[in-house]
């Protein structure tokens, strides 16, 4: 095993020159990497709504939240390091409001989802990117009424939003055993699909070898895309190209030099079919298994990293050189208008 979880990140901030930012506000969309629990509330079977998931998650006292992990998401990681004093909730759960985005923004992000909408589909229930950016939408329209058109403005502009997908479709590109991708296309046109797809919600082993060969082609045409996007918005907006595969991977490679004891193994549940991660009846037990240490495990499960490793990939994001998010990291990007 050497990267299974496919890491693909955008982080835009929209700019005003006057606005003064008081608190810290993120609208998060992706996949199970950022999921904080949408999919508990979807007929799905992508879920992390039983233990021992959150096991770690001191805010929820160790019980599940939705998180495909047993403690904090990248996502989490890097609001915490900017200022946020709670976690965007997630879009779908029967408490969070309009007004909620005022406070820490809103969490759109759904396990098993993908930039194309076809992606996921052997799981049922996930919400594409494309329906996450029209449940922004509805979300703003809401602000709108509440607040006024202007006033919605200078809250967005001051906003950071986060993307986090790809690596669905790039898996089910590569698993036969998926309908939709039967008849395959070749890699090119597939990534160029995929670039297409995505810049334009922005606007609104043998095998491994293919799939990071496929990935890193992705990466290379999504920062050339991003830099014209740059050009073209001018201060209107800065997008920036997180290049958390990267960072992954050198954990993976590299992984004593960052306190890890394990990076091939999952701490909890299997790396071969069906994956499980799950309690038994025996709450003192779990049935697929669970590490004594936890942070001596780069991979939670069979594809989501754990909360120690999350932590390392939202730092080097966060403080990060060139190499790593272009062109600023997400701290330089938040302190910008700042």
């Amino acid at each position: 095993m050497e990267i299974p979880a496919l890491v693909l990140v955008i982080i835009t901030l929209s700019l005003s020159s006057v606005w003064p930012c008081f608190c810290f506000t993120a609208f998060i969309f992706g996949d199970s990497l950022v999921d904080a629990g949408n999919n508990n509330y979807l007929f799905t079977l992508s879920k992390a709504d039983s233990p021992p998931y959150g096991i770690d998650f001191s805010p929820s006292g160790g019980q599940p939240t939705g998180r495909f992990t047993n403690g904090r998401t990248i996502a989490d990681f890097v609001g915490e390091a900017l200022g946020g004093t709670s976690f965007p909730p997630p879009y779908l759960a029967p408490n969070t409001s309009a007004s909620t985005a005022f406070r820490a923004g809103i969490n759109y992000a759904s396990g098993a989802s993908g930039i194309l909408d076809q992606t996921g589909t052997l799981f049922i229930g996930r919400v594409p990117l494309t329906q996450q950016i029209s449940n922004f939408e509805q979300t703003r329209s809401y602000i709108v009424n509440m607040v006024g058109e202007n006033t919605t403005n200078i809250i967005l502009k001051n906003s950071i939003f986060s993307l986090t997908i790809g690596s669905n479709d790039v898996l089910n590109y590569f698993q036969p055993s998926i309908p939709l991708f039967s008849d395959k296309v070749s890699p090119t046109l597939y990534q160029d699909f995929m670039i297409s797809n995505f810049t334009i919600q922005l606007k609104v082993e043998n095998a491994q070898a293919k799939v990071n060969a496929l990935v890193r082609g992705y990466n290379k045409k999504l920062k050339e895309e991003l830099d014209r996007m740059n050009n073209n918005m001018g201060r209107n907006a800065i997008f920036v190209y997180a290049n958390s595969y990267d960072i992954f991977r050198e954990i993976i490679l590299n992984f004593p030099k960052y306190g890890f004891v394990n990076n091939d193994g999952p701490c909890c549940g299997g790396y071969i079919p069906p994956f499980l991660c799950f309690k038994g009846k025996n709450a003192s037990a779990t049935s697929a298994g669970l590490c004594d240490n936890r942070s001596n495990y780069v991979f939670w499960d069979a594809y989501h990293p754990t909360e120690a490793a999350n932590l390392i990939i939202a730092d080097k994001l966060l403080n990060g050189d060139k190499s790593v998010c272009y062109p600023m990291n997400i701290r330089q990007l938040y302190n910008y208008m700042i």
